[in-house]
């Protein structure tokens, strides 16, 4: 079979389509001995057919496995065309045969063989590798021999140690696979997609509830519980934070699943820890662990749920030494660390979009923040303040050398630039006084600490109060400033930091909230891009290209640069 995936990776990679199934549908002069071709279809369907029968009905055992695995890898061989040809997917044969063809009638069976592979995260079987002194064993050596024939032209051309050899590697195929099935031609009316339709309406196994006449039969149900741990235990790699994504996002079933879990620490931490190494992170994958989050932010329960898990030990989180925070808290540190993160390096919109949303949507919730959180907040305030000043500074300089040198187009071209700088940092701005608005407005009675910090820095909102983009917010901080400082004056002046926030916990129970300007609740909600396609196609490609741990030739390559993957 490695042979068979060997000719068709040349194939897509150097011939037209037209040409490829030229190659395939070649029948020999005599057909002596072979089924006549009326009474099969094309042949370049019926290798696709049989690949995904393989797949759908061999159970996967160890002398199975790599048998799956060539299946799977052929199969990707074959649909990646899409990287060497700049068109769309609905007009390959290939894929109309893999969406509307025979393949098309094992879609619910597929998509639930490809998850149950991720989910059961097996690892390569020992005795594919390993040479047996067991005469007898005959399955046994022939599995290995299929292996080591399997193996020939992956990616890696080094010895692999057996280390090496316990990766997951049927279930890391399976996924990229179910990917690339679910992301193809979802836009066009024209051509439709059997698999997305089965991975977004998949149900739970374990749920023993009648559907309503009204709801559309489930697809097929598979063990929710399983699928989750499965998440939560490999969410450390594009892929895996691709598929949550999809199904956070898609598939409403598994998105309340999710939701109701009382462990999802489990599921949130890997997410954080991505972002936390964002600077060792591809820019799509943080987007896709922001909106992970951002979607999480949208239910109520789980703004709540999150401060309500403490934390005692984070031993990737090396900024500060953390003995107890809760969830929420943590969740509030990282994405402000994103922001700081993509002000210095990235310089995304669209990432502190995402970044700002989800925190304006746990704003109201924000409950007994850590002192260090709070501080973080506050402390993202003064830098765009500084950033703030820095731009206006540039501004003003731009407008003195274009007074002075008329005509020049380097100089008439600078200040835009700048005036556009400030326009989004603005923006910026007011969010956060917004999220912090927020918290205080309904929550100010659970942040001492809070107060404490914005008691400690009020000086930093001094250059914005006449401001007319902040002034309306501004006026609500400078009510809680008077406030509090009106009650710590009253106990004097020398009072240790455990004395402030003491009065500051009492205080608080006298403050009468309607003081504050009500302004509209912080809602956000995620909406996916008018062509997805545009976005996610190239994307799975280029994980297909350096997770498959099969070789595709890279001067070839038309749909990503490898420079940008």
């Amino acid at each position: 079979m490695n042979w068979n995936r060997s000719l068709c990776k040349y194939f897509v990679e150097h011939l037209s389509e037209e040409l490829i199934i030229q190659q395939f549908e070649a029948r020999p002069p005599n057909m002596d001995g072979y089924v006549e071709a009326d009474e099969v279809g094309p042949l370049t369907e019926e290798l696709m057919n049989s690949l995904v029968e393989l797949l759908v009905d061999v159970p996967v055992v160890n002398f199975t496995y790599a048998l799956h695995l060539e299946a799977l890898n052929t199969l990707l061989v074959l649909l990646s065309i899409q990287m060497f040809q700049p068109q769309s997917a609905s007009k390959f044969i290939t894929y109309k045969y893999i969406m509307e063809g025979r393949c098309s009638i094992h879609a619910c069976l597929l998509v639930k063989a490809l998850l149950r592979n991720y989910t059961a995260q097996q690892k390569c079987p020992p005795e594919l590798y390993k040479h047996t002194s067991d005469a007898n064993s005959m399955v046994a050596s022939v599995a290995a021999s299929l292996w080591s024939v399997m193996t020939l032209g992956m990616a890696n051309k080094t010895e692999k140690t057996e280390a090496e050899y316990h990766e997951t590697l049927l279930a890391n195929q399976s996924l990229l696979f179910l990917l690339v099935l679910s992301n193809h031609c979802t836009t066009e009316f024209s051509l439709n997609n059997p698999y997305r339709e089965a991975l977004c309406s998949f149900t739970n196994s374990q749920d023993q509830s009648t559907p309503s006449p009204t709801q559309v039969a489930a697809t097929f149900k598979f063990d929710f519980t399983d699928l989750y741990n499965s998440l939560c235990s490999s969410l450390r790699d594009d892929q895996s934070t691709l598929l949550l994504y999809l199904l956070i996002h898609q598939n409403a079933s598994m998105k309340a699943f999710i939701l109701s879990r009382t462990n999802i620490d489990q599921l949130v931490m890997p997410i954080l820890k991505i972002l936390y190494h964002a600077q060792d992170r591809n820019s799509h994958h943080i987007y896709m662990a922001l909106i992970i989050l951002l979607v999480l932010s949208e239910d109520e329960v789980f703004n709540k749920a999150v401060h309500e898990i403490i934390l005692r030990d984070i031993p990737w989180f090396k900024d500060r030494h953390l003995t107890e925070i809760s969830l929420g808290g943590l969740l509030i540190v990282v994405v402000i660390r994103t922001i700081q993160y993509n002000l210095t390096r990235m310089r995304d919109k669209y990432l502190h979009t995402n970044c700002l949303a989800a925190l304006a949507n746990m704003s109201a919730q924000f409950t007994d923040l850590h002192p260090y959180v709070s501080q973080r907040l506050i402390n993202l305030f003064a830098l765009l303040g500084k950033k703030h000043n820095k731009v206006i500074d540039m501004i003003r300089e731009a407008a003195l050398d274009d007074t002075e040198e008329q005509g020049k187009d380097s100089d008439v071209e600078s200040e835009p630039d700048h005036m556009q700088d400030l326009a989004v940092l603005e923006e910026v701005i007011r969010m956060v006084l917004e999220i912090v608005n927020s918290c205080l407005t309904n929550n100010i009675h659970h942040n001492p600490n809070l107060v404490y910090t914005l008691l400690y820095q009020k000086d930093i909102f001094s250059q914005f109060r006449t401001h007319p983009t902040f002034q309306d917010l501004i006026q609500n901080l400078d009510t809680v400033l008077c406030y509090y400082s009106t009650k710590l004056e009253q106990h004097g002046s020398n009072m240790s930091p455990k004395e402030v926030l003491e009065v500051i916990i009492e205080s608080s129970k006298t403050f009468r909230r309607d003081r504050l300007k009500k302004f509209p609740d912080l809602k956000f909600k995620y909406v996916e891009e008018d062509s997805p396609e545009e976005f996610f196609i190239p994307y799975i490609w280029s994980l297909v290209y350096h997770s498959s741990n099969m070789y595709f030739n890279a001067a070839r390559i038309v749909l990503f640069s490898l420079s940008s993957s």
